[in-house]
C-alpha cells in the first residue's frame, strides 16, 4: 500500500439551480481546485439524468470515483475521490454523513426552504470543521460502521451512577461522559438516540475548539431535526469530558459552578483513571496488527491500530486503520451486512445459498485479513502476514470471544 493517499473533495450546491454552497477537499493543492466549469459539468450531468428520470448515483474513471446524492429535493452533494480502495459504499457514508452534519448544526429547515443563498453559505462555515474531519485520513472507522465508538473504562458502575445522578440533577436524561474523544459511559436515553446521531455527536466534540465548559446548539437529525436542542459539555479533567443534551434549563454556570463540584468532585480517582484507560485489545492473540469490534445490537464499536504487543513491522498505524477501512468496506458490501442494512450483497454466489456467509479472509502482500459475523458481533481483524493462513479462523474465533467477555461493547 503506497503512501500516496489520494485526493478527495466534497461539494455542496442547491439543487434547484446548481449555486454552489461550498467546496471543501484533502489532499488537493488549492492551484488545483476544481473550477466553475468542472463544478457545473457535474451537476449538469446529474440533472440531465434526472430530467429523464434516470438516476445517476455513480460513477468512475480510471483514476477518479465520483457519487451524488440529492437531499430533500433541496441540496446535492458530489464527492471526487483519487484515493485507493474508495467505493460506492465508503463514499455513500460520506455523503449521508456531511449532510446530516449540515442538519445536525443548521437544522433541517434552512436547509430545505433556503431563503437566502449568500446567507447559507456563511452559516454552512459553521459545518466545515465537522465536515473536513470525514474526509481526512482516519484512524476512526465510526463514519463508516454508523456506530459510536466506545472506549472501556475502571469503576464503571461507580460512574455510572453518578452520570444518571448528574444529569437527573441537570433535568436531563441525556447525559454521557467521553474519555479521548470516545464515549465511555451514557444514559440509556442516550443509548436510544439514532446511531448516526450518537457518533456525530461524539465527533463534534472532538472538533470544536477545546473550552472548559460548552453551551452549544444542536438538531438531532433523526429525532428533532428543526427543533433545536442544548448540547452541554464540561471538562473533568484533561480528555476527559461529560455531556448533556438539555432544554431552556438548567443555565451553564449552574452546571458548571453547582453540579459539576457536587456529582463528579468526590470521584476524583476513578476520573483520573479514565484518562488513561486500559488500550482496548490487551487480550488478543500475538499477531494482531488490528481489531473492530462492532456491536450490532448497541450499534458501538471498539477499535484499535496498535493493540498492545502488535508489531511495527507490516504497516504503520495509519497504513493499518486504511487497510481495515478497506476491508470493513469490502466485507459489509460483500459478504455479511447486518439485517435491514440498504447495502446490497453483490457476490453473485451468494444467490444460490439460502444463507449467508459467517466468516471470510482476505491475504496481501502485507497483512491478512480475518472477519466474523457472529449473533450479535462483527470482529475484523488485521493479521500480520506471517501468520499461517489455516491458523486464521480458530485465532480470529479465539480474539471475539476474548474480546467479548473482556469488552463492555
Amino acid at each position: 500500500m503506497g503512501e500516496d493517499e489520494g485526493s478527495i473533495t466534497l461539494l455542496c450546491l442547491t439543487a434547484s439551480s446548481g449555486v454552489p454552497l461550498f467546496c471543501r477537499s484533502r489532499g488537493t493543492p488549492s492551484k488545483h481546485q476544481l473550477p466553475f466549469s468542472v463544478i457545473g459539468s457535474l451537476n449538469g450531468v446529474h440533472m440531465f439524468g434526472a430530467n429523464l428520470d434516470v438516476l445517476l448515483a455513480a460513477t468512475c474513471t480510471a483514476n477518479t470515483r465520483v457519487a451524488w446524492r440529492v437531499f430533500h429535493n433541496s441540496i446535492t452533494l458530489i464527492v471526487l475521490s483519487s484515493e485507493e480502495g474508495a467505493s460506492d459504499f465508503t463514499l455513500g457514508r460520506l455523503l449521508d454523513n456531511a449532510f446530516s452534519t449540515m442538519v445536525l448544526i443548521l437544522g433541517l429547515e434552512e436547509l430545505v426552504n433556503v431563503r437566502n443563498i449568500e446567507r447559507l453559505k456563511k452559516d454552512l462555515r459553521a459545518c466545515y470543521k465537522l465536515i473536513d474531519s470525514f474526509l481526512g485520513p482516519l484512524e476512526k472507522t465510526g463514519d463508516l460502521t454508523q456506530c459510536v465508538e466506545c472506549v472501556p473504562v475502571p469503576h464503571g458502575p461507580v460512574l455510572q451512577e453518578c452520570l444518571e445522578a448528574f444529569a437527573g440533577a441537570a433535568e436531563s436524561r441525556f447525559g454521557c461522559l467521553l474519555a479521548g474523544g470516545r464515549l465511555a459511559l451514557a444514559t440509556d436515553p442516550w443509548w436510544q438516540l439514532a446511531p448516526q446521531e450518537l457518533l456525530l455527536l461524539t465527533w463534534l466534540v472532538g472538533v470544536l475548539p477545546p473550552h472548559t465548559t460548552r453551551d452549544y446548539p444542536v438538531y438531532l437529525p433523526h429525532g428533532s431535526p428543526t427543533v433545536p436542542h442544548r448540547l452541554l459539555t464540561c471538562q473533568l479533567l484533561p480528555g476527559l469530558e461529560v455531556c448533556l443534551l438539555c432544554g431552556p434549563s438548567p443555565g451553564l454556570p449552574t452546571v458548571e459552578s453547582e453540579l459539576v463540584p457536587r456529582f463528579w468532585k468526590p470521584l476524583l480517582e476513578p476520573l483520573q483513571a479514565c484518562v488513561r484507560p486500559p488500550p482496548p485489545g490487551a487480550v488478543l492473540p500475538p499477531g494482531v496488527l488490528a481489531f473492530l469490534l462492532v456491536n450490532g445490537e448497541q450499534r458501538s464499536s471498539l477499535s484499535s491500530v496498535q493493540p498492545p504487543g502488535s508489531r511495527g513491522e507490516g504497516l504503520s498505524p495509519r497504513g493499518r486503520a486504511r487497510a481495515l477501512r478497506h476491508f470493513y468496506a469490502l466485507v459489509t458490501t460483500c459478504y455479511f451486512p447486518w439485517e435491514g442494512s440498504p447495502a446490497p450483497l453483490q457476490e453473485p454466489f451468494q444467490a444460490g445459498f439460502p444463507h449467508r456467509a459467517q466468516h471470510c479472509y482476505v491475504v496481501s502482500a502485507t497483512h491478512k485479513a480475518y472477519a466474523i459475523h457472529a449473533p450479535q458481533h462483527q470482529l475484523f481483524l488485521l493479521l500480520a502476514p506471517n501468520v499461517p493462513t489455516f491458523a486464521l479462523r480458530p485465532l480470529a474465533t479465539r480474539a471475539l470471544q476474548r474480546l467479548t467477555e473482556d469488552a463492555a461493547c
